[in-house]
């Protein structure tokens, strides 16, 4: 009788492991990409926008003076948020998007 594990699988479970690895530096090596990576989005027809970075962080924020309106600043609060949360959209969607590539659309629940 083999020794620990169940007999014939040894090589398999050998295999799986190494595979398991290789997943698991491409899925760190796709997360530094993706972290470095920035997105942008504009509101209020690009007199305000936003940059990201793969982190979630806000690297950039550029308002035009038109934007400003010192009557009206609820409407410039409104736009940076537009354009802060839409950035932050792509960044995800597109960090999912990369990463389903990688996992071939596994839940791995935490696994990695």
């Amino acid at each position: 009788m083999a020794r620990g594990g169940f007999p014939g699988m040894g090589g398999n479970m050998q295999q799986l492991a190494r595979q398991a690895q290789k997943l698991q530096q491409q899925m760190n090596q796709m997360q530094e990409e993706l972290e470095a990576r920035e997105y942008e989005a504009a509101a209020g027809g690009g007199v305000v926008t936003a940059k990201v970075n793969g982190k979630k962080e806000l690297v950039a924020l550029t308002i035009k003076p038109e934007a400003v309106d010192p009557d009206d600043v609820d409407m410039l609060q409104d736009l940076v948020m537009a354009a802060v949360n839409e950035a932050l959209r792509t960044a995800t969607e597109t960090s999912e998007r990369e990463m389903s590539k990688l996992t071939g659309g596994m839940n791995l629940g935490g696994l990695f």
